[in-house]
């Protein structure tokens, strides 16, 4: 299926020529980006760490980007390559700080509630927001198949003094659950949808 969506992406965006005669496609007036998309098969059951190990050999050096995919935000992609490459360190994970999700109430010690407010904002806490900026060498903090890129790897980085924070303070929703999904289609059917750049 993503196969066919690059595909039809490229034909989509090109003035194209089929000879149906000889089987050859000719490409005339080209509108897609100028990307080169690899698709890898990792295997089903290859942790996240062990998915980035093995499309190594499709790295053309210096850094690239890395995401998850399941979730979206307005961040500024440019600016924090830029961020990378000024620090120097082997990574770059890309920061947020969620909503907060429920209403928050303070007790008093006679059960008494003394405030109330609904939905928020979050703790203050930075969380992972799931793109990343990484130097080829930071793969070799990955085991195998079975590493799990958030576990081992990050935190060897961290206490290396190789991974740094770019502080992303936009929009950044997750889409781990229904609630999220229903949220996130809600905000592109309306026309709201801030991690819309384009």
């Amino acid at each position: 299926m993503i196969k066919e969506y690059f595909n039809n992406y490229f034909l989509h965006m090109s003035d194209v020529t089929f000879d149906m005669r000889t089987n050859e496609a000719k490409y005339h007036r080209r509108n897609a980006e100028p990307w080169c998309v690899t698709l890898v098969d990792t295997g089903e059951e290859t942790m996240t760490g062990g998915r980035l190990a093995r499309v190594r050999e499709h790295l053309q050096g210096g850094p690239f980007c890395l995401t998850y995919g399941d979730g979206v935000g307005d961040v500024d992609i440019a600016a924090t390559i830029a961020f990378h490459r000024e620090h120097g360190r082997l990574a770059t994970m890309t920061v947020v700080q969620p909503p907060g999700r429920f209403g928050a109430v303070t007790v008093n010690d006679d059960n008494g509630v003394s405030s109330f407010q609904e939905k928020p904002d979050g703790d203050g806490a930075w969380i992972n927001g799931g793109f990343f900026v990484l130097e080829p060498e930071a793969i070799d903090y990955i085991k195998g198949d079975e590493t799990t890129w958030e576990a081992e790897p990050l935190r060897a980085l961290a206490r290396a003094g190789q991974l740094a924070a770019y502080r992303h303070a936009g929009f950044w929703q997750p889409m781990d659950t229904l609630r999220d999904r229903n949220l996130l289609e809600e905000l592109w059917r309306s026309g709201q949808a801030p991690w819309k750049v384009w």
